[in-house]
């Protein structure tokens, strides 16, 4: 089980980073560029508003569980191929502008609207996008193409609250959000140029939950792993917002706000740094032994964040564990869905991973806010690391079926 795989010496050679694979990381370093550069400065501008905590958890969890809706009908809509790029293109557009309305708003539900419609659009774009990446590579070399993606998208998660960081030193807040919009919307003209999808024979399209039941029984026990861990994953921005809120004391708003993008920097810099190696150990060892690691290190994350102090070793140790929790989850969990899901129905396998994960999203980001409100950031990350030790337990069993 844990051995390395026998690669056939012909696969072996297959040339994998090809440019349309390229194309991929273009579009997602660029899309990632612009509404990471948003995330960054999301929380300091609810600061700047006036809202709690609260306000955070339900903008994300609403947010992503429209997103999830969007991944289901996404993935059943990429079980047909001739749609599935003008989804892709249309998703970075519209997500690019959506970040961009983020600079006009008033109050808090202003930037709940643009970001469901945002992440609405973010969410029917992956099944189709992903669905495209497993159909360009051979099979051993998915690993390194998840890989490659997630390292080029998180790339771009690396410059845009840099350049959100550096700009806010120079122009007021709002203006960070509307110089977000470009890389956006030229994520989207780089899909349409540089990607090219496979010809392939029309197909029949099945029903949509005739999809679904078809899904393999092994690949259902891991989503159910998928979903405990999804309820404790809260979104990276309550993590800015935790930094924010115990630094400040000492610091003061402006201060601990930059700082706190800069730990974001620093997560996503291990991020995408560990994307490509956990992909390429991924397609010499089992993926699933490797990702309950990952989940290991989001309980890890959860703990320290219940636990944080303003010590800027102990926020360093936070926002390092919780950028290799999401290295593991992102570049692991497409892989498992490419290997396990017949590819007739791999849009509707992809498209669920992406609810269930989305779901898993909303539960846990409102959860955690508005029990930071209601009792306090221990007991909110408490929950959430219980939760996410759970989903490891789970995913360790079923690796052994």
């Amino acid at each position: 089980m844990g051995q390395a795989r026998n690669v056939p010496p012909a696969a072996r050679g297959k040339r994998w980073l090809t440019a349309s694979v390229f194309g991929f990381g273009v579009a997602s370093f660029l899309s990632d560029m612009g509404h990471e550069a948003a995330t960054a400065a999301l929380p300091g501008l609810l600061i700047l508003l006036g809202s709690p905590p609260a306000a955070l958890g339900i903008i994300e969890g609403l947010s992503d569980g429209l997103s999830s809706f969007a991944k289901l009908a996404g993935g059943f809509w990429a079980d047909r191929p001739a749609l599935r790029k003008p989804i892709a293109v249309a998703g970075y557009l519209t997500t690019g502008l959506s970040t961009g309305a983020y600079g006009l708003a008033t109050a808090w539900w202003h930037l709940l609207a643009s970001r469901g419609v945002g992440w609405f659009a973010r969410g029917a774009r992956g099944p189709a996008r992903d669905a495209m990446l497993a159909d360009s590579v051979p099979r051993e070399a998915l690993g390194r193409a998840f890989g490659f993606h997630r390292a080029a998208d998180t790339a771009g998660a690396i410059v845009g609250p840099a350049a959100a960081a550096a700009l806010l030193a120079v122009v007021p807040l709002r203006q960070v959000f509307l110089y977000a919009l470009g890389p956006g919307v030229l994520a989207g003209i780089a899909f349409l140029v540089l990607v090219r999808p496979q010809r392939e024979t029309p197909k029949p399209a099945l029903p949509f939950w005739h999809s679904v039941r078809s899904l393999p029984n092994r690949y259902r026990r891991f989503l159910a792993a998928v979903f405990l861990f999804g309820m404790g994953d809260f979104a990276r921005t309550l993590l800015i917002l935790r930094a924010t809120q115990v630094l400040t004391p000492g610091a003061g708003a402006m201060k601990a706000a930059a700082v706190a993008m800069s730990l974001y920097v620093v997560h996503n810099v291990v991020y995408a740094a560990a994307s490509y190696p956990v992909g390429h150990l991924a397609d010499r060892f089992r993926p699933e032994r490797l990702l309950v690691v990952g989940y290991a290190f989001g309980a890890v994350t959860a703990v320290l964040a219940a636990v944080a102090t303003p010590a800027l070793p102990v926020l360093v140790a936070l926002f390092l564990a919780a950028g290799l929790t999401l290295a593991f989850e992102d570049t692991l969990e497409g892989m498992i869905a490419a290997v396990e899901v017949p590819a007739g129905i791999r849009g509707t396998g992809f498209g669920v991973l992406a609810s269930v994960n989305g779901v898993g999203d909303m539960v846990s980001s409102t959860l955690v806010g508005v029990a930071w409100s209601v009792w306090g950031p221990g007991a909110a990350f408490g929950i959430a690391a219980v939760l996410c030790a759970a989903g490891t337990l789970v995913l360790a069993a079923h690796r052994r079926t």
